[in-house]
């Protein structure tokens, strides 16, 4: 099991960056999967950036080459470095751990925060 918290969200201009961090309760290099995510109203919960095994796998179509995903292994954090922010940015920022437990995947979820860009 591992709880998930959130934290460097806010509000940035347009063309600014962010940095959020999401701390894992357990050693982060013990979590197979780790991500993140984001919902916008309208629109279906989106993966933003994924990491396996502390490799980026993943970052979706609309961030690649704005955002990277990294682990923090001194502060035990998954961070999501963004850059160039858009409006279309904006949504709630969720951070997703995957664990591998007795052969089963099993998924854990931040509550979340608020990314606002402003143009």
């Amino acid at each position: 099991q591992v709880e998930l918290v959130e934290s460097g969200g806010g509000l940035v201009e347009a063309g600014g960056s962010l940095r959020l961090s999401c701390a894992a309760s357990r050693n982060i290099e013990s979590i197979y999967a780790l991500g993140w995510y984001r919902d916008s109203p309208g629109k279906v919960r989106e993966q933003v950036a994924a990491m396996v095994d502390g490799t980026p796998t993943n970052y979706a179509d609309s961030v690649k080459g704005r955002f990277t995903i990294s682990r923090d292994l001194a502060k035990n954090t998954v961070d999501l470095q963004m850059a160039s922010l858009k409006p279309e940015d904006t949504a709630e920022y969720i951070c997703n751990a995957g664990l591998i437990v007795g052969g089963i995947y099993e998924d854990y979820w931040g509550q979340g925060l608020q990314v606002t860009v402003f143009s």
